[in-house]
């Protein structure tokens, strides 16, 4: 990443003008007036404290403001924005977090560092070097030949209530036993894992890194192993495998951020087969350099998988049974996309176009646009909640980013045609800043976190409410502090309760307590779903600032 970044320095002067103020004729001509002072010179950094600068923005901004800070679910950080705020300004944003979904770091970041982020962001940007297929396929280590492999489970773990947990800041990823709650083994990947999916068949374990490193595990090994691994670009958030009959695990897909791409791999091998560009227009008709793969989700009924293109607002159906004459289908729908899920019958995709405040609905039989659902100020679903409600029937909801409410949407156009595709119920959340909302076929509860509320009271809590209250005129929450749970003691960095995540029986939920700070105590909350008491705090010094949670069966079967 930093090869790519250049000690340049642009200085920003306003060229003096002179404006003179005439008198009448009969009148002496009036002096001239004094010039305007010409504008601040752009802040420098040291060619250390820029590297350094470049790498924690990496690391903690790209991926909402762009590697190039055209921004998206961030705003636009170019210099011709934010010399406006000047340094002060930008301290006090980066310090303490703003409603609309920005963290404060004052508890991760120093002084020092926070002040050059600041001057960091009013410098120019600068692209980070292209990544394709040649290169991929260099980086592409096939670690275990599939022949190599066992040809039966050798361990005697449940691996159907295994949980991937990402451990953000040490670059790994641990495997916990769901029966007894106990770390199995923790294995190196990239950093800041994004998510893990399963391999139709349970066995491979599919892991992608925000730096772009894709690991392939196998969870039949007695201790599970990597078998493959390779680049996919220099910064990545998504993966899939292919779910469709007669191609289960036969080919993966990793989605980019930079540079903006996906590619095609062999499933079982890594083997990278064929890239794809994402850079293109938007639905606006406007030229985008950065296009990012956003989510990426696997259809059951097609050889297909819907990829979601942040900047273009674009949605691609692409359908992988020929990859020599590859079919896509692009479908318009707004800025800018994210994350999304299937509803429950797993036809109809719903997406979060979060810059414009709505839902797109992916008709993935019909391969068209079934609606844009107006939302609440950012919405933020993850893969959102897939739930029965007592009067507008199934309904999928998401939290927010930007407003302290949980939107419920119905999808049911057969069923219920009068609530389909609108927001039928909003409900009250304990805080802005939410990344996750959930629930589970089995379950009786919905939850939400919010944890870059900067609030520490309310980033520690989560919202729960019983859906079968939800047909009340005013139905209430419970709002659990399990931060407060997890009795970890006073931590510099705030005790952020993040990502509810249930095990195979759907009768437990796990949330991450993460401190943000890989120095500090991290846990996670094991929540029994039907009494909602804390079951068990599970604290190990290997869990080092724990994020995201993926159970193999509910991942497997995409049941959120």
């Amino acid at each position: 990443m930093q090869k790519g970044i250049r000690s340049v320095l642009m200085l920003a002067v306003l060229p003096v003008a002179m404006n003179l103020a005439f008198a009448a004729p009969a009148e002496k001509a009036a002096a001239p007036a004094a010039a305007p002072a010409a504008a601040p010179a752009a802040p420098t950094l040291s060619a250390e404290d820029k590297a350094a600068s470049g790498k924690t923005y990496f690391e903690r901004c790209a991926g909402c403001h762009g590697m190039l800070r055209k921004g998206a679910t961030g705003k636009n950080l170019e210099p011709a924005n934010t010399t406006k705020l000047g340094s002060s300004r930008l301290e006090k944003i980066m310090s303490y977090g703003t409603e609309g979904g920005m963290p404060n770091f004052d508890d991760i970041l120093t002084k020092k560092e926070i002040a050059n982020m600041a001057a960091y962001v009013q410098m120019p940007a600068e692209a980070p070097p292209e990544w394709s297929l040649a290169d991929i396929k260099g980086s592409w280590k096939l670690l275990i030949p599939v022949d190599k492999r066992p040809t039966k489970q050798m361990n005697k773990v449940n691996l159907a209530n295994v949980f991937a947990v990402t451990l953000r800041d040490s670059g790994e990823v641990a495997l916990i036993d769901g029966d007894t709650k106990k770390i199995w083994v923790v294995i190196k990947t990239g950093y800041a894992v994004h998510i893990s999916r399963m391999s139709t068949s349970g066995r491979y374990l599919h892991v992608i890194g925000r730096d772009g490193r894709y690991d392939l595990i196998d969870l039949w090994s007695e201790t599970p192993t990597t078998v493959a691994t390779l680049k996919a670009g220099f910064e990545a958030r998504s993966i899939e495998t292919t779910k469709f009959k007669g191609y289960e695990d036969k080919y993966a897909v990793v989605g980019s951020y930079w540079p903006p791409q996906y590619t095609i791999l062999d499933g079982l091998t890594l083997e990278p087969l064929k890239n794809v560009s994402t850079r293109g227009n938007t639905v606006d008709g406007n030229y985008h350099p950065e296009p990012r793969v956003a989510s990426i989700v696997a259809s059951e009924s097609k050889p297909e998988w819907v990829i979601n293109i942040k900047e273009t607002g674009m949605i691609r159906l692409v359908n992988y049974s020929d990859l020599a004459n590859l079919k896509e289908t692009t479908i318009n729908s707004a800025k800018f996309l994210h994350d999304g899920g299937w509803d429950s019958s797993k036809r109809y995709f719903l997406v979060a176009a979060n810059a414009s405040n709505k839902v797109a609905v992916v008709d993935t039989k019909e391969g068209k646009l079934a609606a844009l659902v107006d939302t609440a100020k950012i919405p933020h679903p993850g893969r959102g909640a897939n739930f029965k409600h007592p009067k507008y029937g199934p309904v999928w909801a998401t939290s927010h980013l930007g407003a302290d409410v949980i939107s419920v949407i119905g999808t049911d156009p057969a069923g219920n045609p009068q609530s389909a595709w609108k927001v039928v119920q909003e409900l009250k959340n304990h805080g802005a800043n939410s990344l996750f909302v959930k629930t589970h076929p089995k379950s009786e509860n919905l939850w939400a976190d919010a944890p870059l509320n900067p609030d520490p009271k309310l980033a520690g809590s989560v919202t729960v409410y019983k859906i079968a209250d939800l047909g009340n005129p005013d139905p209430k929450p419970e709002v659990l502090d399990l931060a407060a749970a997890a009795d970890l003691g006073k931590t510099k960095g705030v005790q952020r309760v993040v990502h509810g995540e249930y095990n195979e029986k759907g009768d437990e939920i796990w949330f991450s307590v993460w401190t943000g700070n890989k120095t500090e105590p991290s846990a996670i909350v094991v929540v029994d779903d039907k009494t909602r008491k804390v079951k068990t705090v599970i604290k190990d010094p290997r869990l080092v600032t724990p994020t995201g949670k993926f159970n193999v069966y509910n991942t497997m079967h995409d049941i959120y």
